[in-house]
């Protein structure tokens, strides 16, 4: 007999989810999502301005919608040609191992240059996921979070 409630991921068929590249989530939505994955840990949700400055000013945003449902976000900065930086690619967490993560960084790939390459900082906990689907590590990547310069 079938369990009368279980909630530990959602089940969807992948012709259930819409990819679109047309449209950027509004702000609310966004932030939702972020606080249903543990990207949103390292992303200013709490100052709205600053979040939204960031959905507005990415040139590449690539989204998952479950019905109305904004469940996925790829957001980058991009040239189209030769590089494409991908500064966040978040699942909501009941929809994550379902392949979604990976469908994003395909539309990504077919938006732009078929030559042009993917870069990215994984989180601490998607380290091993990026080798998984087919990124290779770099060992040279710097960053510079202040005015020292």
């Amino acid at each position: 007999m079938k369990p009368f409630f279980t909630h530990f991921m959602t089940e969807i068929t992948m012709s259930s989810i819409i990819y679109r590249s047309d449209i950027k989530p509004e702000l609310e939505q966004a932030i939702a999502l972020y606080r249903h994955c543990s990207l949103g840990e390292r992303r200013p949700l709490t100052d709205s301005t600053r979040f939204k400055a960031m959905l507005d000013n990415a040139n590449l945003v690539i989204t998952a919608w479950h019905n109305d449902k904004l469940i996925g976000i790829a957001r980058c900065l991009t040239d189209f040609v030769y590089i494409t930086y991908l500064a966040d690619l978040a699942v909501d967490e009941d929809y994550q191992k379902q392949g979604i993560g990976k469908q994003l960084i395909k539309e990504v790939k077919k938006n732009t240059h078929e030559n042009c390459s993917i870069t990215l900082l994984a989180a601490p906990s998607a380290v091993d996921y990026y080798g998984h689907i087919g990124f290779n590590a770099h060992p040279s990547a710097w960053i510079l979070r202040d005015k020292s310069i």
